[in-house]
Formats: structure tokens, sequence, C-alpha cells
């Protein structure tokens, strides 16, 4: 084995047992701060500290140095300037057995440093309470991140906590190991410090680009938060975690899970697709997806209503798939969901009495999220490819009534526009090609995937008419989400009984399909604005 990979290579990492005699703390957030303080001054630890959290540790009755007593130097800058100091770094950094940094520690008064407690700065809370430019500045910490990472540089001596969680953790190791820390314990936390630090910095970098107008930087840093380890990805034989990401858009990410066993990788990829989707529409709307592709979706002036049309665009295919909703989940919604069987329900509420008549579903996963997302909300997303990063602005084009243009003789009806903006709202949510057919509100069939646009068109209308009988679409609106690249899908929709048709336009040969439409009698919009989703 390459030296070069053994974490015991560096000579300070044979020493696996280190006392811990003198440890700082300095924390933003004082979760646990008392309790640790206390473990560790019953273990004979010294104690020093800055600011709020010395503060802190001496009104609980602790003894504490400040230290700017250890330094000789007192904070200054606003707090800026108080543990920047060869005193701290000397003795976070300095080798135990390199016989060089220990005579140089002595000439200069540097004591070890056995232990560092920090975290960092509230600048994510910052931003996210609206805090203007410059403070956010002022919450970008400095000291704390350059203390973690000499910390956890030597970790062969010192152990580093950036995180509450792990107190009990080095507390239950010092008893254990009559007041010492293990190699074992250390490696991970100053693996945890580093992946600290890099999100902490990446929050900063993310933040900093969007204040310039750049979202796409020369070196972009993107970070996430655990939230847990799943039971394994796309298939079985995968290893699959979930995390969070700075944004707080509201979605499966912020969700609170209600009930039902743990969300899979699957799970949770159809989740926020159905989310993402219903939360599109002004009125009372459900989408039932499957497989990252919808597969009814309905408006109505009910949550009830809108389901039961939702449902009945392909029953088949909604057994056990993902219901989401974009109003408060009641009662009479939730007795039509019962008699399905779901993996997940996501909604921005839930009524008690929609939760008691789920709570026997035991395996139904039930999330509760406080809110939706905003379809217009600006942002990006990221794409994994060989070697690389695919990253773009999130599709968060809409089209209103105005924007339409219509290039047939025959203009479309009020009604056929409002089914032809339903449907094209959903196109932007089905996998390409993407054909919707649409009627008052509710989708008949749909064509997700295909390689060909008139597959799609010809598969949407052989679910409406699995769904609703032979001639089911019939006087029904399409969407496309990209051009008619060929008269032939559009011939396909005619064929099928469409009256209406919304598509991006933009081909070569938009006369040739604009004609074919005149000449069935439709009417037809473009929008200029395509929806590809792959």
């Amino acid at each position: 084995m390459s030296t070069a990979a053994d974490p015991r290579a560096n000579p300070d990492a044979d020493r696996d047992l280190v006392p811990l005699r003198r440890a700082l703390l300095s924390v933003s957030d004082k979760e646990g701060l008392i309790d640790l303080a206390r473990g560790l001054h019953e273990r004979g630890v010294e104690l020093i500290s800055t600011g709020g959290t010395a503060k802190a540790i001496a009104e609980a009755g602790l003894p504490v140095g400040e230290v700017a007593e250890t330094t000789g130097f007192p904070e200054i800058l606003d707090g800026r300037v108080k543990t920047l100091h060869p005193l701290v770094h000397g003795g976070l950094l300095g080798k135990r057995l390199d016989t060089t940094h220990q005579q140089q520690m002595e000439e200069h008064g540097i004591r070890p440093i056995d232990l560092l407690v920090v975290n960092l700065y509230p600048f994510r809370e910052t931003v996210a309470g609206g805090g203007d430019f410059q403070a956010c500045i002022e919450n970008i910490d400095i000291g704390g991140p350059a203390m973690i990472r000499a910390a956890a540089k030597n970790h062969a001596a010192v152990a580093v906590l950036t995180d509450p969680a792990d107190y009990a953790a080095l507390l239950s190791e010092l008893e254990a190991e009559a007041g010492q820390t293990g190699g074992a314990l250390r490696r991970r936390l100053a693996a945890a410090a580093f992946a600290h630090t890099a999100s902490y910095d990446a929050a900063v970098s993310g933040w900093f680009a969007l204040q310039l107008g750049e979202p796409f930087p020369k070196e972009l840093a993107l970070a996430g938060t655990r939230v847990e380890t799943l039971r394994y990805g796309e298939n079985p034989h995968q290893q699959a975690a979930f995390y969070r990401s700075g944004p707080t858009r509201a979605g499966v990410a912020t969700a609170e899970q209600l009930q039902g066993k743990q969300l899979s990788y699957n799970n949770i990829n159809d989740t926020d697709a159905a989310f993402e989707l219903v939360a599109e529409f002004e009125r009372p709307a459900v989408a039932i997806i499957k497989h990252a592709n919808p597969c009814g979706v309905a408006e109505g002036e009910s949550l009830a209503e809108a389901y039961s049309q939702a449902l009945a665009c392909d029953p088949v295919s909604a057994f056990g798939g993902i219901i989401a909703v974009n109003r408060p989940l009641d009662a009479a919604t939730a007795e039509k969901i019962a008699d399905l069987f779901a993996e997940v329900v996501i909604a921005p509420e839930v009524e008690t009495a929609a939760r008691d008549l789920l709570a026997d579903k035991k395996n139904l996963r039930l999330l509760v999220t406080g809110g939706l997302p905003d379809p217009a909300e600006a942002g990006v997303t990221a794409k994994a490819v060989s070697g690389g990063l695919l990253v773009q602005s999130r599709d968060n084009g809409r089209i209103a009534a105005d924007r339409l243009e219509g290039v047939t003789r025959r203009k479309p009806t009020e009604a056929e526009i409002a089914d032809l903006l339903f449907a094209f709202r959903v196109a932007k949510h089905v996998k390409s090609n993407a054909i919707v057919y649409a009627r008052c509100g509710a989708t008949l069939g749909i064509g997700a995937g295909q390689m060909s646009r008139v597959d799609s068109a010809r598969i949407a209308a052989i679910k409406a008419e699995q769904a609703f009988g032979a001639g089911a679409a019939k006087g029904c609106v399409v969407a496309s989400d990209a051009f008619f690249p060929f008269a032939d899908g559009l011939l396909a929709a005619v064929e099928a009984g469409a009256t209406a048709v919304i598509q991006p336009g933009g081909s070569v040969r938009d006369q040739e399909v604009i004609a074919a439409a005149d000449e069935a009698g439709l009417a037809m919009v473009f929008t200029g604005l395509r929806h590809f989703r792959h």
C-alpha cells in the first residue's frame, strides 16, 4: 500500500491516544455548549474561549480563560481579529513529536491546544433571513475556518468539533479512554471539519456570484448537508444518500414526513417532479407521477374534484404512484386517496382529519412542506456527466395568454386557450418528446420520452382511449413541448380528435405544419418557448 494513502504515514499518527488537557471553544451556535464545557471541566481540561462563548461558560459557573489573556492582545476591529494569532495557531498546528516544533513552541511560549470547538458565523441563516449585502458580509467567518482547518490538518494530535451532534461522542471517548482522544475519532472529526468549511465557503461563493449576476462563475462550488443515507439508489446494487442544498425552496428536501417508511431514491426523485409540477397551477390541482412523468394532472373547483379527474386519466399507471397537491390536503381528498395504493402524498399542509384518514396506511409516506415552490423563481440545476457537471438555470419560463401567437386561420376560443395553457404547463414537466392531450383543465392522455414526436402523439391518444373509451380525445387540445419537425405528429393529433394546438414553433417546416393545421381546421398558437426535459 502506498504510504500517501495511509493515515498513519505521519509519524504523529503512531501516537493514537492523545491526552486532552486544553480546549479552545468559540461557537456561534450555543446548543450543547454548557454540557460539553462542564464535561471537559470535570475531566480537568483547561478551557479558553472568546467573547459570547466565554461569557456563557462563565455564567454557567465554570472556569474559563479569555483568548485575549492567552495572546496578550485584545479583540479588535469589532471582533474581526481575535484568534488570528501565533499563540493560537501555533497551539493548534504544532507537531507534538517533532523536536524542532517543540523547541520553537517553548521558545515562543506557545502552549498546545488539544481540542478546538468551533462553529461558524450564521452566514447562510443571514442570507435566508433576507439580510442586506453588508449584513451578509459581516457574517462571513474568517478566524473560525482558519482555526478549523489548522486543527483538522493537525488531527494527529488535535480533535476538532464543528457539530454539536458530535459533542456526546467526544465525551464518551474521554470517558472510555481516561481523558484521551483516539486517532480514529480525530480523523473522522477532521474529515467532517474540512467538509464543514468547504460547504461554508461554497455558500459564500455561491451567494457572491449571485450578487454579481454571475450564476456560472469560472470555479463552481456546490455543497449539501446529508439528510439521510438511503437503502440504495435507483437499483439495489447502487449506494445512495439524500442531501439538502443551501436554498430553502419548498419541496421534498424541506418536507416533514408525517408517516410511512423511509423514502427511497426513486421516491424522492418522483416526489420532487410531482410537487414542482403541481405548483404550476393557481387553482386547486393534483398531479400523479410515475417514474418522474405525470400520468394524470387536473385542476378543479376542489382538490377532491381535481384528484378524481387526474386519476381518471390513467388509473392503471397511477397505482403505486406519487400524488402531489397544491392546497392543504383535506378529508374529502384523503378519503379518495385512501382507495388507491400510492407510495407518497406531498402537500403544503395536511388537515388533521385528512391525516387521521390516512394513518392506517402504514406504508404510505405523507409529506408536508409548509409551502409551494415558486415556478418563476430563479436558480440553477446540476446534472453529473462523466468527468463533469452540466449546470443550467432552472426552467422557470411561463407563457401567458397575451404572449401566444396565433398562426392559423382559425383562432382558439377562450375555453381552448385556457386548456392550451394548462396542457403546455403540464408538457413542461413531461420527458421529451412530450405530447399532452387535455380538456376542461384535465389531462386525457400523455405521451412521454419517445424518440419520435409522432409516436408520443399516438401513445397519448392510445392512453386517452384506454382511460375514456373510443373517441375520448375528440374536441380536446394538444400541447407539444417542442416544435413539430414534420406535419405527421400534428396529423396524429388531428386523427385523435384534437381541435387546437400549442407548440413553440421555430421549425424550418413551420409553414408546412401550419398549412396542415389549416387544412384540418385546427387553431394553432406558437409560444416561442421550448420546454425540453431530459
